[in-house]
């Protein structure tokens, strides 16, 4: 199957290029305007297709496109590769308003395509873990070391990650969503995002000016405890503790869920599945609201 990878940054270098180029079933065309990275990662992955243009790779006859760009660019690639028929993976998230994510949702759906949104930690296996755990309580906390930010960029390329586990783990219904944030000189420092429901509470934390980087997510419920540190090592607390490491030969791909969703997205297009971002959409929503309480 021609798959296309466009935009070769950091996250595409060491996260999905490596699961990518590993699938004997693929044919991988690559695509950048950086010509230097493209010869470099060309090269070392044996990707003999490679391109500077987005049309390049619509002419080249792909199926499917991984769309790793900055934020900021991806309304202009994913609206034509859609247009074109083309199935799509996108980063979260799908655009920096919800209006335009709403519109690129609508194109999907009027192509007849998948549009699915990178919400890795969906897959991931400690996170996985936690959805099948009692959990009255889950509380999330996604930390920065000294990194304020403007809202908006902060809430949708880094907080929505949060959101979306939030949602992902909530045993029920939400009915009650409660927002509170920090804001100085125009820069967010903080964020509390509270969803609740019928009996339960899903509490997501996030400091941007802390004194370390670090991500922790726990479940609570009937007595037991599970807590997820840094997607990888897990702990359970049932009146005593007990700790699960991340065997040492698991793939950092693995362990965050990006080997799993690349490979449903993939698995999708060949079985002539449509990927719906509907709930995707639903999460940047969530996030809208957050950017209205912090900027209103």
């Amino acid at each position: 199957m021609k798959t296309a990878m466009i935009g070769l940054g950091d996250i595409a270098e060491k996260a999905y290029l490596p699961v990518l180029a590993a699938q004997p079933a693929l044919d991988l065309h690559l695509c950048t305007r950086d010509e230097a990275r493209l010869d470099r990662l060309g090269d070392a992955h044996r990707v003999a297709a490679r391109f500077t243009r987005v049309d390049e790779v619509i002419k080249a006859g792909v199926e499917a496109a991984f769309v790793h760009a900055a934020t900021e660019a991806h309304a202009e690639i994913v609206e034509p590769l859609l247009e074109a028929g083309i199935h799509v993976y996108v980063d979260k998230p799908i655009a920096y308003t919800l209006a335009e994510s709403e519109r690129l949702v609508r194109l999907a759906r009027t192509a007849g395509r998948s549009l699915m949104v990178g919400f890795n930690r969906r897959h991931a296996p400690g996170y996985v873990s936690l959805a099948g755990h009692p959990r009255h309580l889950v509380v999330m906390e996604k930390n920065r070391h000294n990194l304020p930010d403007t809202p908006r960029r902060a809430v949708f390329d880094d907080f929505i990650h949060v959101a979306d586990t939030l949602r992902f783990l909530a045993p029920g219904e939400v009915t009650g969503t409660t927002i509170r944030t920090r804001v100085r000189d125009g820069l967010i420092e903080h964020i509390v995002l509270e969803l609740s429901g019928d009996g339960f509470t899903a509490l997501g934390v996030m400091n941007r000016v802390s004194g370390a980087s670090e991500e922790t997510c726990e479940a609570m419920g009937d007595g037991r405890k599970r807590r997820v540190i840094n997607l990888g090592d897990v702990v359970d607390y049932q009146g005593g503790e007990g700790l699960a490491r991340r065997p040492d030969w698991v793939p950092v791909a693995r362990q965050r869920g990006i080997e799993q969703i690349c490979l449903e997205f993939l698995a999708a297009v060949r079985d002539g599945r449509r990927i719906d971002a509907g709930d995707a959409l639903a999460t940047h929503a969530l996030c809208e609201q957050i950017v209205t309480q912090a900027t209103g």
